[in-house]
């Protein structure tokens, strides 16, 4: 999704399968055989989680939160070694199976042993858990952001939501609905057993099973509303840990689980005996106690070039960059009049392509080994990404005599006047300033509007009126795929396609039906190199609507305390996994 800490949509030079990126900047942390169990692993952030329930979570970071008090069906193991990190395995189902009736019928076996914390004392975790799972996602009090990846694809789920969506959103009404209504394409002949009957083949619907969003759910659920304060403080968890003490934007505790068992899990090791998670400070307070040993990991934190400068040249050890698929480009406004409906005239989109200097905005992210050119829709890690330019310059700093030329033969000769917002927040700014300043070389003036973070997408971006009524031109956007690996699916769909109802992050109702046609296939198509050689077609038929100009496919770096041993990424939050790191004592 878009970019407001890394949120997921959720998010692959070669055609090759992909996902988390992680690069050393020096040495990799001790393994885990020397594991040392116990102790308080200490997380540090700037915000909040944005919600505790796995099914209406949407932000990158809570993905780690979720991945220590939450288990899915398939799930990954955390790994600095790219193939293994980016594989699905089985978390709660005992093996990753192979689809049947011509890839339409996934059949799962549950893990024996897998248990909920339940209120009468630990309990298996059963076939009926994970139907429920499913139910929640599209409940009409708050439902997940993916729901259409799995209402499009799972055979009755679209009559199952559109029946929900006339519900009344009370905890009685919705509970009531689930308890009385099924999913025809869900079965569970016993307690052990899911089947899941798909109405179209999709190579990525086991990338699909790994979000926590499609996650079971336990009865209890039912009188409580979604992610509501009772859901909350009677969290009941699957994962090896379960909330304790928690102050909403100050502090979260998680302690043990005890219904949680080490051999039921293949992926956690849960070595630490606490999670103390403190939010509400400062980028430079988070990197000071993560240097003075008052801290382990953090949060949500980009770290900034200044800092991350100074850490590179002391060869400090502690480093990491990690991918997660991720771009940032800029969306061009062909919805409104301004300028005459200039933004409509291919030619122009063209221009602006050619106008940016991509490698200025690499060295304002912080040089070459944290941000890369991108010249397409997908990022690195993403299956389908490869190296193309339809609009190239050399080294990547832009072409603005090609970029005058064709705005010339648009009409307008002396250039043109545009409005940009930017997010106000860290060095967005300055990217901001460093678009302008080259957009300037090629004759386009632009008129720059801050707007608070907070904002930017929720009020801003996402309002369809200010799209309409020309409030801005061109605006600089980020996007995660959904999922790691197969995950093109995830970064097309809800910014390409526009199939008669807006969505929320297809800003202008972009849509090109040769590409929609392709990216069906690709969906359809089960072989690796057949996904991904679908999938750079559509990126290159997108990019030659120039819809967007790629910017930069920037790395994320990360940083841990000395304590911190077997900092291994999780692919799905982009951070070290807090249920597989241990600490020096």
């Amino acid at each position: 999704m878009a970019h407001t800490n890394l949120k997921r949509g959720g998010l692959l030079p070669r055609l090759a399968l992909a996902g988390l990126v992680a690069t050393a900047l020096s040495t990799v942390p001790s393994l885990a055989q020397d594991a040392q169990p116990g102790g308080t692993l200490r997380i540090l952030g700037t915000e909040d989680l944005d919600h505790f329930d796995p099914t209406s979570a949407a932000l990158v970071t809570t993905n780690n939160f979720l991945r220590a008090v939450s288990r899915q069906l398939i799930s990954y193991e955390a790994s600095t070694d790219e193939t293994v990190r980016i594989t699905p395995k089985g978390d709660l189902a005992t093996e990753v199976p192979q689809p049947t009736d011509d890839g339409l019928t996934y059949t799962f076996k549950l893990r024996q042993g897998a248990q909920w914390n339940a209120p009468s004392g630990a309990r298996q975790i059963t076939s009926a858990d994970l139907e429920r799972g499913f139910k929640r996602m599209c409940n009409p009090a708050l439902g997940s952001a993916a729901l259409t990846y799995y209402s499009s694809l799972v055979a009755g789920m679209a009559e199952f939501c559109d029946g929900f969506s006339k519900v009344e959103p009370t905890v009685e009404a919705m509970k009531a609905y689930i308890e009385g209504n099924d999913i025809t394409g869900i079965e569970t002949p016993d307690d052990e057993t899911v089947v899941i009957r798909l109405t179209q083949r999709a190579g990525d619907f086991i990338y699909m099973l790994s979000l926590a969003t499609s996650a079971p759910a336990p009865v209890e659920v039912l009188d409580y509303m979604p992610d509501g304060p009772d859901y909350r403080s009677n969290f009941i968890a699957s994962g090896p840990y379960t909330p304790g003490a928690y102050t909403p934007d100050s502090s979260l505790q998680l302690v043990r689980n005890p219904a949680w068992t080490a051999d039921s899990d293949p992926l956690r090791k849960a070595y630490v005996d606490q999670i103390d998670i403190t939010f509400g400070l400062t980028v430079d307070a988070i990197m000071q106690q993560l240097q003075s040993g008052d801290g382990d990991m953090t949060y949500d934190v980009t770290i900034p070039p200044a800092i991350l400068s100074m850490l590179t040249a002391q060869g400090d050890d502690k480093l990491m960059t990690v991918s997660s698929g991720n771009t940032n480009f800029i969306f061009i406004n062909t919805v409104s009049g301004n300028n005459n409906g200039a933004l409509k005239d291919l030619k122009v989109r063209q221009a602006l392509n050619y106008a940016v200097d991509k490698a200025a905005i690499v060295q304002q992210m912080g040089g070459p080994s944290i941000a890369k050119p991108v010249n397409g829709i997908f990022g690195l890690g993403v299956l389908g990404y490869h190296e193309f330019d339809l609009y190239p310059s050399a080294d990547a700093k832009g072409d603005p005599e090609k970029a005058k030329a064709l705005l010339a033969e648009a009409g307008f000769p002396n250039g043109i006047t545009l409005k940009m917002p930017f997010r106000n927040k860290g060095n967005e700014p300055a990217v901001a300033q460093t678009i302008q300043a080259s957009m300037a070389k090629a004759g386009i003036t632009l008129e720059l509007t801050p707007v608070a973070p907070a904002d930017y997408y929720s009020k801003f971006m996402t309002n369809p009126v200010n799209t309409q009524e020309g409030t801005w031109d061109i605006a600089p956007v980020g996007w995660t795929p959904d999922w790691a690996g197969g995950s093109a699916r995830s970064v097309f769909q809800p910014q390409f396609s526009y199939d008669g109802t807006h969505q929320t992050y297809n800003y202008t109702d972009y849509n090109n039906d040769k590409a929609n046609e392709l990216a069906q296939q690709a969906i359809n198509a089960t072989t690796p190199e057949e996904v991904g050689a679908l999938w750079a077609q559509v990126d290159e038929l997108v990019m030659a609507d120039a819809p967007v100009v790629p910017l930069i496919a920037n790395l994320i770096v990360l940083y841990h305390g000395a304590a911190v041993q077997n900092f291994q990424p999780y692919s799905i939050g982009v951070q070290g996994d807090w249920t597989n790191v241990w600490l020096q004592q």
